[in-house]
């Protein structure tokens, strides 16, 4: 299959407490529209958006997690596979700030560490704020991460919180690659021998004395979808 033909997809999880904008946040970016009304999410929505960054083409697939207990069991399973995260909490609701440490810690128990960003959004309402922001630049710096603050309601910050983790993640991957190319560079200077088909060439290589090493195609590419119906999928 030929690069031009392959593109780079990326499952990113939206998690925190109920009503700090999450499901507003994603249809903001994928939809462009903002809608006042709270509606609990139940267990998972899923929208998409195809983008171009450095020149790559990126398709974001963004999970809208449940932000409540009831639904933990529901929401844990849909992390797994995540490749990056946004933890969001409001400027509003100190709850959600101080559950940020907890978020994080279920995110992390399914995929380890990933490229993620802190997000306060509704910073358009001043006059409601309960986050001093030093608390909240402490919280960033404490956990190592990118902080945004936004307004979804406002379109402030939105598509660049999706387009760091993007770029951060382009990042991972072609250090990634870089290094796994190196390794394969390393060892074929010492034995030149490439194994690409069955395990019976393994063994008959590995008994005359010589390593084989399998090449494995990178996962992280999938097929380009052809989607006459725009860039942004409702499921």
């Amino acid at each position: 299959m030929l690069e031009e033909d392959m593109e780079v997809a990326i499952k990113v999880v939206v998690v925190g407490n109920g009503a700090v904008g999450k499901s507003s946040m994603i249809q903001r970016y994928c939809k462009g529209v903002f809608t006042k009304d709270y509606k609990k999410t139940i267990g998972v929505d899923f929208l998409e958006r195809q983008i171009v960054v450095n020149d790559e083409e990126v398709r974001l697939m963004l999970w809208d997690t449940a932000g409540q207990e009831e639904f933990d069991a529901i929401t844990k399973a849909y992390y797994r596979g995540a490749q990056a995260c946004v933890l969001v909490f409001s400027t509003t609701d100190r709850d959600s700030f101080q559950a940020i440490d907890s978020w994080r810690e279920k995110v992390e128990a399914e995929v380890g560490d990933i490229p993620t960003v802190l997000v306060q959004n509704k910073i358009d309402l001043l006059e409601e704020t309960v986050i001093k922001n030093e608390e909240a630049e402490a919280l960033a710096k404490r956990l190592k991460l990118r902080f945004y603050r936004a307004s979804v309601k406002e379109d402030l910050n939105v598509n660049e919180v999706f387009k760091y983790l993007a770029e951060k993640y382009l990042q991972r991957l072609k250090q990634q690659t870089a290094e796994e190319t190196e390794v394969v560079h390393t060892t074929s200077n010492k034995i030149g021998v490439f194994n690409t088909t069955s395990s019976s060439v393994c063994n008959q290589s590995s008994s005359n004395g010589r390593e084989v090493i399998t090449l494995r195609p990178n996962k992280q590419r999938t097929k380009k979808s052809k989607n006459p119906f725009g860039s942004c999928i409702l499921l």
